[in-house]
């Protein structure tokens, strides 16, 4: 059986389609949510699934082996983040060597690195006059969106898109691709 953790700091969309699109599978499983915010929808979205959660702090994450001894305790052997928001330590990166997969929303190279997620990322893309936009799904090493790239698709942005338009093109493909792409990986 292959367990996956979730790290998600938000409402947990992403979360949620990748727990109910393992739901089914009877080789792979979502064993952990774990969240930095104690207030984030996505423990809801775990709860209502019943799978199990954690809520740490940026020092159990980056100070202690609090959130490693978690990870080791479910038996994790895949680390997916679903619009989580703090760096991911070297010592979690040493022991899960292109093991952890992030999703972000736009095309990699172009618009990552520190502060470049969410609204922040399709304001930049409408203010530069984007004709595409989309996800990268990649892996993470100790630098910001900077992981080798396991897969991109693409969406186009129309010259009057607001980035409330943008967004909702780009949580499509999420939709879409993300759940399906951790599964392909795994294989």
């Amino acid at each position: 059986m292959i367990r996956i953790a979730i790290f998600a700091s938000g409402s947990g969309s992403n979360a949620e389609n990748i727990i109910s699109h393992f739901a089914v599978n009877e080789n792979v499983e979502v064993a952990l949510v774990l969240s930095n915010k104690p207030n984030a929808f996505v423990l809801e979205r775990a709860k209502k699934h019943q799978v199990e959660s954690l809520v740490f702090s940026s020092n159990d994450l980056n100070k202690s082996t609090k959130v490693l001894d978690a990870l080791k305790e479910y038996n994790v052997s895949i680390v997916v983040l679903a619009g989580f928001l703090l760096k991911i330590p070297d010592s979690l990166i040493q022991h899960y060597p292109n093991k952890i997969i992030n999703i972000h929303p736009a095309l990699l190279p172009n618009y990552g690195g520190k502060g470049m997620y969410g609204m922040h990322v399709h304001c930049a893309v409408v203010q530069n006059n984007e004709s595409t936009s989309g996800i990268t799904i990649h892996y993470v090493n100790e630098n910001y969106d900077e992981g080798a790239v396991i897969f991109q698709a693409t969406c186009n942005i129309d010259p009057t898109d607001s980035p409330e338009e943008v967004q909702v093109k780009v949580q499509e493909l999420e939709a879409l691709h993300f759940a399906k792409i951790i599964e392909s990986v795994i294989a």
